[in-house]
């Protein structure tokens, strides 16, 4: 029945356009092309398309739907063998529901049993939106929560960065005052090792002086 599904509502292997399934959004569940690092431009989701793995989907759920005896889909198939002829749209409603006559069919339960099929490609739709908001909390929720969890660290690592920044800045300050302090003890004790020496040598040439003399004098 699928087969014939697809012969049904796609002519051709390309999906016509017109023939678009309902989607709650624009984007797919598909795997997207993750941005590079080096992009400037944020990734933008493109206008839908019509796929043929969606569109065998929705048309195996119809299939999955079917219902028994003469109904929307064979009226719709004989109404789409009625259209290849190029015939007048009015005339090829009238002229595919006459055949339905003589299956018993009226308009009334064309409509409703199409209306059956909308019902099943609806629920199809909404396990469809589950899906994707499955999708959007494996793959985007913990991108998500990875995200803030770095947009944390950064922040605390910024704040330690900052503490060690005002750490070294003080160390650098007491660098500073040491380098100075031991210059000015340095200075101290070069200036008391000099005061030494000079009274030394005061003292002791007194004495060398007094000895020469009292050896020159005193014989």
């Amino acid at each position: 029945m699928l087969k014939n599904l697809k012969s049904i509502f796609i002519v051709e292997e390309d999906v016509p356009a017109k023939s678009k399934a309902p989607s709650p959004t624009s984007a797919t569940p598909a795997k997207e092309q993750a941005p590079t690092a080096a992009s400037s431009t944020p990734p933008t989701s493109r206008s839908g398309k019509v796929t043929q793995k969606f569109t065998d989907i929705l048309l195996s759920a119809m299939d999955n739907a079917d219902l028994e005896g003469f109904d929307y889909l064979e009226y719709k198939k004989s109404l789409q063998s009625l259209q290849k002829m190029n015939m007048e749209e009015r005339t090829a409603y009238q002229s595919a529901f006459a055949m339905a006559q003589t299956m018993g069919a009226t308009p009334q339960h064309l409509v409703s049993t199409a209306q059956h099929y909308l019902k099943a490609l609806q629920e199809e739709e909404q396990k469809f939106g589950k899906a994707l908001l499955n999708q959007q909390e494996s793959r985007i929720g913990a991108k998500r929560q990875e995200q803030q969890t770095l947009a944390d660290t950064i922040k605390d690592k910024e704040a330690q960065i900052k503490k060690l920044q005002a750490e070294i800045q003080e160390h650098q300050q007491k660098l500073g005052k040491l380098d100075g302090e031991i210059k000015q003890a340095d200075l101290s004790i070069a200036n008391t090792k000099n005061d030494f020496f000079a009274s030394y040598q005061n003292l002791t040439n007194q004495i060398q002086e007094d000895i020469n003399k009292m050896q020159e004098y005193l014989k």
